[in-house]
Formats: C-alpha cells, sequence, structure tokens
C-alpha cells in the first residue's frame, strides 16, 4: 500500500494501524542504527497512543503553548516511541528564542538516521535539540523526578495566576516509567514528596513488563510497587493488558476524577514477536531484533514484510483529526482568555509573557543591599539571605527552598505575603523537599522547564547526592540555581564528614555549569546580579558558615568584577606585580592579609579574586592575561579545598595551597593553622614563587 493511499478504516482498525505504525518505525530505526531499544517502544505503543490521541491537551503546532499537558519519557532508552509520535503528530520546531519556525520537528529523515550524527532522533531524548522533548532523559528515574517539579509548577502557576472567571493554568503531567525508574532511588524520593504534596495533576504510567537488561526482575527487584504507592498516598489503578485500548482509557478516566493525590498506572506489558520463543529482554535493552525477526513480527502485524518505515495513508490524517484538532483548539481557546486576562490583569498577564522568554521584570534590582567594609564581616550565607529575599520580592516566579536546611543555608523567604508551598496552599514561595537532596535537584529542573526561577539549598558536601540532576541541568542548559553553603573546612568541628574538599572541583568539572565562590557580602551581591540575569546556564553559588571581613572597597577594586569571573583586587605600584596571589571564596581575605603585609616588605604583589573560574574563561584573551600577565610566573594559589585545576593558573613556578587530604574535627583557627590556610604561609609561599621565578 503507498504511503498516501486512502483505506477505510474502522476506528478500531485505524488504532491498530496506528499503534503498529509506531512499532515498525521503532523497530526499523533501531535495526538501520544497528543500535537502540526497539522492546519498550514496541510494548508501550499501545498506552502512549492511547494518552496522545485519546487525551493529551498538547498542539503539535506550537509544543510551548503554556497550559500545555507534559509527557515524560522516563524510559529514555525507548525514544524511538517519542521519536515516532513527534513525527506522525507533526510536531513543529521551536528555535532557543521561542519562536515557532514551522517545519517538523522530527522528519521522516531524521527517523532513519536514528542515533546518527546531527539527526534530531539522538539515543535518548534531548530537551533544547528535540521540539517536543519536554526533559533530557536516560538516567533512571530522572524523568519521573523531574516531573514532579513540573506538576508543581503547574500547581503554584494556578495559584498565582488563576482568578475565578479565568483559570489559564490546569495543565497534567504524565510520564512513562518502568522497573529501573522504580529502582532508582530518587523516584522514591520524589513520589513521596508528590504523594505528601498530593499533586493530583501528575500520572505516572508504570511499565510493569519485569525485565531488565540482566534478566527477569525477580533477580533484584520483588516490591509490592502498588502498595509502596499506596503507601506513599497515591492513587493506584492496573491494567492487565497494555494492548486493551478500553482499560487504558479507563484507567487516565480515573487520574482525571482524581482530586486529592497523584495517580500510578501500573501497565502490564508483553512484547508480541513473530517468533513465539522470542524474549523480551535483548530488544527491551540494546539490541536491534534483526532482520529475519522483523520480517517475522511484521507479518505477525499484518504488516509489508519489506517496507521499511512505512507510515500508511490515512495515518498523519488521523493523529491530525485527534490530537492536532483537540490540541489546536485547547490552544486557541486559551489564547482567547489569556487577551481578555490582559486586559483585566496586565501585570500578572506580563508576568507570564516574562517567564515563558526567562525574562526579568522592570525593576528586578531594585532595593538591593551593599555592605559597608567590616573587618568582622558577615557570612557569606547571611549576606545571601538579604539579597536573595530583595529579589525574590522582585522577581514573583523566583522560588526555592532546601533539603531540610534553610536554617542553615538561610534561604527561607521572609518577607510579608511569601509563603510555603504545601497541599493546602500551593502558592507559597518556599518549597520544602525534606532531606531528598537528589530529588530536589530532579524537581529543581522540571520547575525550571516549566519557566519557573527555581532555587534549592544544602550544605556543599552534600551535592554529590545533587549531582546527577546538577549534571542533566548543564545538559539541558536551563537555569537552575543551587546554593551550597559551609563551603570548606570552615565547617570546624562537624569534621570530615561535613567538609567539603572534591566538591568545588567536580563542579568546576561539568561543562555549561557556573560555579560562584564570592569571597565577601559584596561579591556575593555581584554574584546574585549575574545569577539572576542567566538564561541558559545553571549556576552553583557556593556560600560559606563563618564570617568573612567585608572588603574595603575604597582601598581595594569594585566587587562589580565578579561578572567577569575574576579581577585584579588589589595590585603592585603601575600594575606591575612580581607575583600574584590567587584565591575564592573565604580565602580571599587571607590572600589580602598576604598581599598587605608582602607589600609591606616591599614585594611586588598583586592579589586576585576568582570567584568564577567558567566566567573567568568567557572573557577575551585579552582581559584574561590583563588580570594574569603571562610573563608574572610567581604565583600563588589558596583554596581551602582540592588543588585540582589550580594548575592551569599557577604554572609550573607557581604553589598551590590547598588541601590534599580529608579535613579534621576542630576548631576554625585550628583547622586553618594545621593545614596552613595562614596569612604567614602565604607570604612564604609567595616569597618562595618569586625566587623561582627568578
Amino acid at each position: 500500500m503507498a504511503a498516501n493511499e486512502q483505506v477505510a478504516f474502522s476506528s478500531r482498525e485505524m488504532d491498530g494501524l496506528c499503534i503498529n505504525t509506531i512499532r515498525t518505525l521503532s523497530m526499523d530505526a533501531v535495526q538501520q542504527a544497528n543500535s537502540g531499544h526497539p522492546g519498550t517502544a514496541m510494548a508501550m505503543a499501545p498506552v502512549v497512543y492511547a494518552l496522545w490521541q485519546g487525551v493529551l491537551r498538547f498542539d503539535p503546532e506550537d509544543p510551548i503553548w503554556p497550559n500545555r499537558d507534559r509527557f515524560v519519557l522516563s524510559i529514555g532508552h525507548a525514544s524511538m516511541l517519542l521519536y515516532s509520535m513527534l513525527h506522525l503528530t507533526g510536531v513543529k520546531t521551536v528555535d532557543p528564542d521561542y519562536e515557532v519556525l514551522g517545519q517538523p520537528c522530527v522528519k521522516l529523515s531524521d527517523i532513519q538516521r536514528f542515533r546518527q550524527l546531527d539527526s534530531k532522533c539522538p539515543g535518548h531524548p534531548e530537551y533544547r535539540w528535540t521540539s517536543g522533548v519536554e526533559t533530557t532523559t536516560g538516567p533512571l528515574g530522572q524523568g519521573v523526578a523531574t516531573s514532579v517539579g513540573m506538576a508543581m509548577a503547574g500547581k503554584w502557576m494556578a495559584a498565582y495566576f488563576n482568578r475565578p472567571e479565568f483559570e489559564l493554568f490546569n495543565y497534567n503531567c504524565y510520564a512513562l516509567c518502568g522497573d529501573g525508574c522504580m529502582m532508582e532511588g530518587v523516584s522514591g524520593e520524589a513520589a513521596s514528596l508528590a504523594g505528601h504534596l498530593k499533586l493530583s495533576n501528575l500520572c505516572w504510567i508504570y511499565d510493569n513488563n519485569k525485565i531488565t537488561i540482566e534478566g527477569n526482575t525477580s533477580w533484584a527487584f520483588s516490591d509490592d510497587v502498588a502498595t509502596r504507592f499506596i503507601g506513599y498516598g497515591w492513587n493506584v489503578t492496573r491494567v492487565g493488558d497494555a494492548n486493551d485500548q478500553e482499560m487504558l482509557a479507563r484507567a487516565l478516566h480515573s487520574f482525571h476524577n482524581t482530586s486529592d493525590r497523584p495517580t500510578l498506572i501500573i501497565v502490564d506489558s508483553h512484547i508480541a514477536y513473530g517468533s513465539p520463543n522470542k524474549q523480551d529482554t535483548s530488544a527491551a535493552h540494546g539490541e536491534p531484533l534483526g532482520d529475519e525477526e522483523i520480517k517475522l513480527t511484521k507479518r505477525n502485524y499484518g504488516w509489508p514484510e519489506n517496507a521499511k518505515f512505512h507510515v500508511p495513508g490515512g495515518v498523519y490524517e488521523h493523529f491530525q483529526d485527534g490530537i492536532g484538532r483537540r490540541g489546536h483548539d485547547l490552544r486557541v481557546t486559551w489564547n482567547e482568555k489569556f487577551n481578555a486576562y490582559k486586559t483585566k490583569y496586565p501585570e500578572q498577564a506580563s508576568h507570564i509573557e516574562l517567564m515563558q522568554a526567562r525574562k526579568l521584570p522592570a525593576g528586578w534590582d531594585k532595593n538591593l543591599p551593599t555592605f559597608p567594609a567590616d573587618p568582622k564581616g558577615v557570612a557569606g550565607r547571611d549576606s545571601s539571605a538579604k539579597i536573595l529575599n530583595v529579589l525574590a520580592k522582585n522577581i514573583p516566579w523566583l522560588i526555592g527552598g532546601s533539603a531540610d536546611l534553610a536554617p542553615s543555608t538561610k534561604t527561607r523567604l521572609t518577607f510579608d505575603g511569601a509563603g510555603d508551598f504545601t497541599a493546602q496552599s500551593y502558592g507559597g514561595r518556599n518549597l520544602h523537599f525534606g532531606i531528598r537532596e537528589h530529588a530536589m535537584g530532579s524537581i529543581l529542573n522540571g520547575l525550571s522547564l516549566s519557566k519557573l526561577r527555581p532555587f534549592g539549598s544544602g550544605f556543599l558536601i552534600f551535592s554529590d547526592y545533587s549531582r546527577p540532576a546538577i549534571r542533566l541541568s548543564a545538559l539541558m542548559e536551563i537555569p537552575t540555581i543551587y546554593i551550597f553553603t559551609h563551603d570548606s573546612i570552615g565547617v570546624g568541628e562537624d569534621g570530615p564528614t561535613h567538609q567539603p574538599i572534591e566538591q568545588l572541583a567536580s563542579l568546576r568539572a561539568i561543562p555549561g555549569l557556573v560555579t560562584l565562590r564570592p569571597g565577601d557580602a559584596n561579591e556575593t551581591l555581584e554574584a546574585w546580579k549575574v545569577i539572576a540575569q542567566m538564561h541558559h546556564q545553571p549556576v552553583v553559588l557556593v556560600l560559606s558558615r563563618q564570617a568573612l571581613p567585608t572588603v574595603d572597597r575604597s582601598k581595594y577594586a569594585s566587587a562589580a568584577g565578579v561578572a567577569k569571573g575574576a579581577y585584579v583586587l588589589g595590585d603592585a605600584p603601575g600594575g606591575k606585580p612580581e607575583v600574584i596571589l590567587m584565591a575564592s571564596g573565604s580565602e580571599v581575605y587571607l590572600a589580602v592579609a598576604a598581599y598587605e603585609q608582602l607589600t609591606k616588605e616591599g614585594v611586588k604583589a598583586r592579589v586576585v579574586s576568582m570567584p568564577s573560574w567558567e566566567l573567568f574563561e568567557q572573557q577575551d584573551e585579552a582581559y584574561r592575561n590583563s588580570v594574569l600577565p603571562p610573563d608574572v610566573e610567581a604565583r600563588v594559589s589558596v583554596e581551602q579545598a582540592s588543588t585540582f585545576g589550580w594548575a592551569q593558573y599557577v604554572g609550573s613556578k607557581g604553589a598551590r595551597i590547598g588541601m590534599k587530604t580529608f579535613g579534621a574535627s576542630a576548631p576554625l583557627k585550628e583547622l586553618q593553622k594545621k593545614f596552613g590556610f595562614t596569612p604567614e604561609a602565604i607570604v612564604s609561599a609567595a616569597k618562595d614563587a618569586v625566587r623561582k621565578a627568578k
């Protein structure tokens, strides 16, 4: 049958034709790539068809319509399932500036080049690479955890923007997950919080196929998932056969009628292969079926055995008449409602438009505090708290919280009306993640993907618990904000378990992530100004627990240099130093003290504050050389953390003062003396560096 040939089908026959089109596109793409996972796509095709064609409020013509339903493919290895849907429903491309361009985001030629260089169909779904992909997935559990953030964003936006006559936000979030997602701890963290918050706009669909890479799940997994989720406070329903469209529709109806909790739909699936003895395992995880098995399977479907990437006549039109028409009508109605809303509530409407474009409201930086010189100073977390509260008051969609550490990280929003985000009040600005650092990171990503500006906080040592989500925020290029306090051995008596050593170096190693470690209160202010204006870069803000002297800016350079990542804080006469002292964060004041001592002794020294290596590397070569002149080889770096990475700035003749072991439990001043973080030690290292350079 030619692809454009029109044949009259019954409704049930057309359902089957569309489902088998999804299956065969997935089989053919994986086979042609000789790489991938066809099994799950084949088994879950009826489920995704029922969801997309039957209920999803999504307009392929405008895949970033603000009140669209979200679909997250948490089982990212089944990416061909999503690419098939994006292709068959005709989802249009959107560029990074959020302008709908009009051409299909996944062409048949992209599917034919599945997993190949520059195809819009990479091995796992990539946000910002393929329009219609709501979040990057692949690391199991991340997708479902991120969907919790999307659902929370929907509840918050409804509370903030909706009015009795204008229900602008009421979207639902669907996430398709599997046994691997259920085993990963992050899904349990996220599901627990979702149940606690009674997120009734959240639906997870669990492919209960009992297969992982090693074989049957019985080797390692025997959880009663239904009982577990009932314990989390979820509505749980079951579909005994993934092919049963009526039961799938009934389960989705149950979700829509549940108003006080999230829903888990457990779907039992089995892949119908051509060979009766074929097992699910290889196809579900990483092996093509093989040409002969594909022919047998297509014969089983009543499909042309030798046709590849075959889309029968009527399939495109059927999707256009279903999700296409429904999504279009819903979006047009929403736009009409939004235009009326703009007339009655212009300020709130402008906020929606600004959020969608990741822009800031006018006056976002008004009333920000500045800090006078003070030798006693203020802790980084305390100055940040003052700045954050002003910023959040100016930017209504700046919201966040901590993994049970707000009293320590000083991230609670305390201004009038800030409130708490709870199941009883979704409009609060303070989020409470509980002791769930991993899920917190994923949820922050979901909030950010929904165009809120979220922050989450914890101790720097526990950034390790959040690392998979931090990495994904960098991969997706979304401006999630991570605030980590207790930045060094300055934690003191808490000892090695709480003293971060390698964390700064490992965060700096993540491509696209900006780390900012300000050295005093005014550097913290400038760091927040940089953070607020980020569009496509996540940021880690690293702050001290202990007080840091506030630098006298009448004697030293303006803290505005933070925006360039590194700047000359104090210099030698005529700007001709013979030694450069470099430091970040809580060690800057030590470097300043050493600089002053060296200056008294007639040593021509320069002190450079380096709060962000990433921002510094973004500057042109002329600026970088003006801060770190190549001909000045005597250099000393100071950081109460691993020295890893500092060699690129110190060079072969310089010295690196840092941690080469784990810390110890003792008061801070004793630790600084033990590990060499004193002005005297820096002065000595500087003089040695000068001698070596000469």
